[in-house]
């Protein structure tokens, strides 16, 4: 199995995260022993934002890596043990809330696959890229 960086670009549809992960100096943690919970927004999520976001972001690294890490939860929580949480810490300090009431969403994006294994913890992937308070 791969681990959470390689599945994600073996995946083909999270190339504005896995560059993204690049730019804020990211790699080597993720592919580190974990294991993580990532919540990934797809191509589409990071599409979604304003016209003119992403690359904004790639040029300001301490928010970029602050809005990365609120999609990082430690330790492996798989669906079966999200939908019984209200909330979850992230790695970047806040908490995301955790709506399981009709599918689950994370703030106000929805887990559109859950539980993809990886070596190191497990990927939900998600429709909408999650931006801290």
């Amino acid at each position: 199995m791969a681990d959470i960086v390689d599945t994600a670009v073996n995946a083909g549809s999270f190339s504005t995260l896995v560059a993204a992960v690049k730019a804020a100096g990211l790699v080597e943690t993720l592919k580190g022993a974990g294991p993580f919970t990532v919540f990934a927004p797809t191509d589409e999520a990071f599409a979604k934002l304003p016209a003119g976001t992403v690359d904004s972001l790639l040029k300001d690294i301490p928010k970029l890596k602050q809005i990365l890490t609120y999609h990082v939860v430690s330790g492996k929580v798989m669906a079966a043990d999200v939908v019984k949480l209200k909330s979850a810490t992230t790695v970047e300090g806040s908490d995301v809330k955790i709506d399981a009431s009709n599918g689950v969403k994370v703030n106000d994006s929805t887990v559109t696959t859950p539980d993809v294994a990886a070596d190191n913890g497990v990927i939900h992937i998600i429709d909408t890229v999650l931006l801290p308070a």
